[in-house]
Parts: structure tokens; C-alpha cells; sequence
């Protein structure tokens, strides 16, 4: 009899203590994952005359191995957006490159499956939007340049799959993740080869980081959105475009998060309240403007889920 009430005892005392750690694992973003969402993998048949004219299948997002190259417009294009200047002959550059780094593989773009995936800017606007369940839900979660989750887990998740940078806003990365790179200069590539092998070259304007996993985004791809879906508007397309345009490639579903100016119309990072983080805007460098028109086209025609 004494031990059967020191088990009700017991239990009386663990019931609100558990559901008082619930309560606090849902507050903090820690709560068990949510089950993935639905995952539309319609064939596209009736695609408008709008994305038909920008979207193409047949391009691929990643330089694919030593012996990829890059078309004289293509190269043209990526030195003058940077005003970048060479040394060596870009197939040598690539050639170094795959030296010491895999090629991908094809299971990026293996179709049989329904891929989801996150897209997750850097916008303000993620400030208490409690959608970090709903981000790590995806298969895929896919963040730019310098984007913290810690701290921030409610709003913009804890989870990264795949994270696009290019050398100047680097950052060490959690075991695991994918570095997509983004060259804007043959000297990125340069920057990444080196991280893998020698060392010898330690900057270009950043330090060389180390990582693991690494994916090498094609110059050509580059120009794609540049000539396809932001018409020559700015010098070169937005990373976080960027990343969005990589999804809608290689996922079946995309969501969409954290792009534009917050609620009071400001430009700015979630982690930061700068004032005069909007200034890129007006070098002209990525039309953000274009770009958000388009990310709210392609939520209208229903390519992608577009969360505000």
C-alpha cells in the first residue's frame, strides 16, 4: 500500500512537471519536429507563358567536374560584373578546383522523390514570426551569407542543409553542412581550392575557412538569372535570389522565408537593428526591388509558398 501511494505521489509530481517542459521546449523552438508539409510534385504542364519564357530545366546549378566549361559569353560576363581579372586560364582554375574536391553527384536533381525545401533570407521581417517549426520541417533548409539561428530558433529555425556564400561574407559552418559556393570571380574559386590543399592562398578579402562539404554554384547559372529572370536589372543577382532560383531547380516543393523590408518598411537583418542596413539598395549592385517583384510573381502563379 506504501508503495502504491508513493507511485500516485510520484506521478502527481511528474504530470506538471512535464507538461511545464513541454510548454517551455515549445516557447524555445526545441519541441519535437513537426511532420513534414505537404509536398506538391506537379509536373508543371501548366506552366504560364510568363515562366516558361524564364524557367529552364535543361540549365544545372553546379560546376560538375574538371572537365566543365564555362562558354566565352559566360566568361565574359562573370569577369566584367566584377571587373574581375585572371591570371591563369579558367579551365586550369577549374581543373585545380576538382583536384581536390568531388564532384556532386546526381542525386541533387533525381526526380523520383518530392523534395521540400526552405529558403530562409535574412530579413527583419522574420522577427516574431514564429516560423522556425515550419522551416526545419523541410527536407532541405537553405540560408545566406552571414544568418545566425542561435538564439533565434522560434523565428528562423535551428536546421541548415545547404548555406550560400561567397568568400567575402564566409563563416564557419556546423559539420554536415553544405558550403554552396558563389563565385563572383575566378579568385573564389581559387579562395576554395586553396582552403582544401595547400593553404597558400589565405585571403582575397576574407580568411580562407575550412569546410567539408562543398558545392561550386556555375557561373553560367549565374548569368541564367541574370539574363532570364532579372533582365539585366543590377550587376549580378542577390545571393538569397540566388538561392531561391537553386531551389526551384532542385526541389519539388519550395517554401519561401524572411525576404523584403520588415513591417515598418526597413531593410534590415533579424539579428541586427541597423539603420542603415538598406543602404545596399542604392549601389544598384542587386535591384532588390526586381528581385522581390519576381519572388512575389512566382508565389502568385503558385511555384513557390511565399510566407510574409
Amino acid at each position: 500500500m506504501r508503495c502504491q501511494k508513493r507511485a500516485v505521489l510520484a506521478l502527481l509530481l511528474c504530470v506538471p512537471l512535464g507538461l511545464w517542459l513541454l510548454f517551455r521546449a515549445s516557447m524555445s523552438g526545441l519541441a519535437l519536429p513537426p511532420s513534414l508539409p505537404t509536398v506538391r510534385c506537379s509536373a508543371g504542364a501548366n506552366a504560364s507563358a510568363w515562366f516558361s519564357a524564364r524557367y529552364d530545366a535543361a540549365v544545372r546549378p553546379l560546376l560538375t567536374g574538371p572537365a566543365h566549361e564555362l562558354p566565352p559569353d559566360v566568361v565574359q560576363w562573370w569577369l566584367v560584373s566584377r571587373n574581375g581579372r585572371h591570371t591563369a586560364p579558367l579551365q586550369n582554375i577549374i581543373q585545380n578546383l576538382f583536384a581536390v574536391l568531388p564532384a556532386p553527384n546526381g542525386s541533387v536533381w533525381d526526380p523520383s522523390g518530392c523534395r521540400t525545401c526552405a529558403v530562409v533570407g535574412n530579413s527583419g521581417r522574420l522577427k516574431g514570426s514564429r516560423h522556425g517549426p515550419q522551416i526545419d520541417a523541410h527536407h532541405w533548409v537553405l540560408r545566406m551569407n552571414r544568418a545566425k539561428t542561435a538564439g533565434f530558433e522560434v523565428d528562423v529555425g535551428a536546421r541548415t542543409t545547404h548555406h550560400f556564400m561567397y568568400p567575402e561574407s564566409a563563416m564557419n559552418l556546423w559539420p554536415g553542412v553544405h558550403l554552396v559556393l558563389v563565385p563572383f570571380k575566378p579568385l573564389d574559386l581559387k579562395w576554395v581550392t586553396s582552403a582544401f590543399s595547400t593553404g597558400e592562398l589565405t585571403h582575397t578579402y576574407t580568411r580562407v575557412k575550412q569546410f567539408i562539404k562543398v558545392l561550386i554554384l556555375s557561373p553560367a547559372f549565374l548569368k541564367y538569372i541574370h539574363d532570364r529572370w532579372t533582365e539585366h536589372h543590377g550587376r549580378y543577382p542577390s545571393t538569397g535570389f540566388t538561392a531561391l532560383l537553386f531551389a526551384l531547380h532542385a526541389c519539388q516543393q519550395v517554401s519561401v522565408f524572411g525576404f523584403g523590408a520588415d513591417s515598418k518598411g526597413n531593410w534590415h537583418h533579424y539579428w541586427e537593428e541597423n539603420r542603415w542596413s538598406g543602404a545596399f539598395r542604392r549601389t544598384r549592385v542587386h535591384d532588390a526591388d526586381v528581385e522581390f517583384s519576381l519572388i512575389r510573381r512566382l508565389a502568385d502563379e503558385g511555384r513557390i509558398l511565399f510566407y510574409q
